[in-house]
């Protein structure tokens, strides 16, 4: 399922995903720059997340509350390991039914099934972007 937004119509790219999705965890893709934090950030606030959303990448976790329970973000591009990933209880995480938006889940392969929502998302031009939900 694909779509191409400007920068500017996050809004849409977000009402896209959670209208789509097929699990609470979704695993975005994409390179450096694409997007994926400034994306994530408004997924959270779409689900009421009141804190500064930021991304974690030296905590690998962050967490915040919202109208819909627990989300966490993580960002495992400074990983070397999957044991990094369980050393902060990542499969528990996963098996918690809350909200999981992971970023860079390619470094954790290993521990993550099949069911989870793939995000990928390409630069289109400076000003837009294409989303890929597969």
């Amino acid at each position: 399922m694909e779509l191409t937004y400007e920068l500017h119509e996050l809004d849409r790219a977000v009402e896209h995903i959670l209208q789509n999705t097929k699990s609470r965890t979704l695993l975005f893709y994409g390179e450096m720059g694409a997007g994926k934090t400034t994306l994530i950030k408004e997924l959270a606030r779409a689900l009421g997340v009141q804190d500064a959303v930021s991304s974690p990448t030296f905590s690998l976790v962050n967490h915040y509350e919202s109208d819909q329970g627990a989300v966490y973000h993580f960002d495992f591009y400074r990983i070397e390991s999957d044991i990094e990933a369980l050393d902060i209880g990542f499969e528990d995480y996963l098996d918690s039914g809350d909200w999981n938006f992971i970023e860079w889940p390619q470094k954790v392969g290993k521990l993550l099934s099949e069911d989870h929502q793939k995000v990928h998302i390409r630069v289109a031009s400076e000003n837009s972007r294409v989303l890929n939900l597969s």
